[in-house]
C-alpha cells in the first residue's frame, strides 16, 4: 500500500507542478515585459505617485539601461522617495542616487536643459536647504512635499497653507501651492500662487517659469513670453531659465539669438603676460582694427585699473566694468580710423552703447565667471534694461 500511495503521489506532483509552471509564466512574462512596466509606471508618475513608480522604474532601468527617458524619470522618483524619507541620511542617500540617475539620462542621449540643470541644482553630497528659517515652517513644508509626492494634492496644498501662515515669507510654500493647483488643472489658482510667489521674492526666477506654463497651456504666448523673459533676465546662467524661453521660442516658431560678435580671445601665460589673437585683415577698412584697443584696455585693467575700481576685492578678476570699458574702447578708436564701412559687429556695439543696452548684452551673451558676479547688482538697479535687451535683441520682440 505504501509503494502504491507513493506511485501515485509523484504523478500527481509532477501534474500540479506542471500547471502552476503554465500558470506563472505568462505573470511573469508580463512582469519583465518592459512596455507594460513602463507604462504602469508612466500612470503613476503622471498621478505623482512617485514612491509607488520608484521601484517600477528602479527596474525599468535594468531592463533598458540605455533608455535616457527611463533614467529621468527614475531621477525624479527618487527625488519624490526622498522627500517622504524623515531619516536625514537616507534622504541624502536617495539625493545622491537622483544626481546619477539624472548624470546617466545624460550619458546616454538626453541632452534638455531640464536634466542639465537639475545635474547642476542637486549638489554632489546630496545635501538640501532648507525651505524656511522657521523649524516649524519647515517641517510643514517637508509634510507637505511628502504629500505632493505621494500624490495627496489636498493635504499638500494644507501643509503648504499651513507653512504659509507659519512664515509669510516662504517663497516656496506659495510655489507650490501653485504646482499643486497646476496639477489639478485649476490655472486661475495657480497664477494666484505664483504671483503671491513672486511678491515675495522677485529675484527668484522659479515662480516666473512656472506661471508661464499653464498660459502655454491656454496659448496666451505673448504673456508666456513675458514670464520667461523675467526668468531669463533674473537668472541667465541658469540652464532651467534658458530651456523655458528656448520652448516658448519652438513653440511659437521664434528664432531666438544674441547679436554676433567676436571678442579677442586674451589668456594670461605662466609667465603673467597677456596673450591675445586678433582676427582682422588690416587690408580691409572697416575700421575693425579697433580691436587693438580692446586689448589694450583689458591689459591697463588687470594691472591697475582694477585694483583702483574694486579696492575690497583683493584677487584680480574679469568685470562687467572692465569688459563695457574695453568695449567702448574698440566703438571710439573705429570713429578715428574713419572706415569707409565700419565692421557690422563694431557697428553692433555701437548702436548697443548708444541704446544704454551695451552692460545689458555683456551679462546676458558674453559672461564668463567674473563678469557673472556683477549681475546681481546689475538686475536689481536696470532691470528694464536687461528686460529691453531680450526684447529688442535676442527676441527681436515687434
Amino acid at each position: 500500500m505504501t509503494l502504491t500511495r507513493k506511485a501515485s503521489f509523484l504523478p500527481m506532483t509532477a501534474l500540479m507542478l506542471c500547471m502552476l509552471t503554465a500558470a506563472v509564466q505568462p505573470v511573469l512574462a508580463q512582469a519583465d515585459d518592459p512596455a507594460a512596466i513602463a507604462a504602469k509606471a508612466k500612470a503613476l508618475f503622471d498621478a505623482q505617485k512617485m514612491t509607488e513608480a520608484l521601484p517600477l522604474y528602479e527596474q525599468l532601468a535594468q531592463l533598458r539601461p540605455n533608455d535616457p527617458a527611463v533614467h529621468r524619470s527614475l531621477g525624479f522618483a527618487l527625488l519624490g522617495q526622498a522627500a517622504n524619507t524623515s531619516n536625514a541620511v537616507a534622504r541624502r542617500q536617495l539625493r545622491i542616487r537622483a544626481r546619477a540617475a539624472f548624470i546617466r539620462a545624460a550619458q546616454v542621449g538626453e541632452d534638455s536643459q531640464l536634466v542639465k540643470g537639475m545635474i547642476e541644482g542637486l549638489p554632489p553630497d546630496g545635501s538640501e536647504a532648507g525651505f524656511s528659517d522657521n523649524a516649524n515652517a519647515n517641517r510643514s513644508m517637508q509634510q507637505g512635499e511628502a504629500a505632493f509626492s505621494s500624490g495627496k494634492m489636498d493635504e499638500a496644498l494644507r501643509l503648504y497653507q499651513e507653512a504659509l501662515k507659519i512664515d509669510p515669507r516662504c517663497y516656496h510654500a506659495a510655489l507650490f501651492s501653485g504646482d499643486v493647483s497646476m496639477h489639478q488643472e485649476k490655472f486661475a489658482d495657480a497664477e494666484k500662487w505664483y504671483q503671491k510667489a513672486i511678491s515675495i521674492d522677485p529675484y527668484q526666477e522659479t515662480a516666473y517659469r512656472y506661471s508661464a506654463t499653464p498660459l502655454m497651456k491656454t496659448q496666451k504666448y505673448a504673456e508666456a513670453r513675458d514670464r520667461y523673459v523675467e526668468a531669463f533676465i533674473v537668472a541667465p546662467y541658469s540652464r532651467l531659465a534658458l530651456n523655458g524661453i528656448i520652448q516658448w521660442g519652438q513653440v511659437t516658431n521664434t528664432s531666438l539669438s544674441h547679436p554676433k560678435v567676436d571678442v579677442p580671445e586674451i589668456t594670461i601665460g605662466a609667465d603673467g603676460k597677456a596673450k591675445s589673437t586678433l582676427n582682422v585683415n588690416p587690408l580691409v577698412d572697416d575700421g575693425s582694427m579697433a580691436w587693438i584697443g580692446y586689448v589694450a584696455t583689458r591689459e591697463t585693467w588687470r594691472k591697475e585699473k582694477f585694483e583702483k575700481q574694486f579696492p575690497a576685492e583683493p584677487v584680480y578678476r574679469h568685470s562687467l566694468q572692465e569688459e563695457a570699458d574695453a568695449l567702448r574702447s574698440v566703438v571710439s578708436m573705429s570713429k578715428t580710423l574713419k572706415a569707409k564701412k565700419l565692421n557690422e559687429q563694431i557697428a553692433t556695439l555701437a548702436k548697443l552703447d548708444q541704446e544704454g543696452l551695451l552692460e545689458a548684452f555683456i551679462l546676458m551673451a558674453l559672461p564668463d565667471e567674473g563678469i557673472a558676479q556683477d549681475h546681481r547688482a546689475y538686475l536689481m538697479a536696470n532691470r528694464d534694461k536687461l528686460r529691453q535687451y531680450v526684447l529688442s535683441y535676442v527676441i527681436k520682440a515687434k
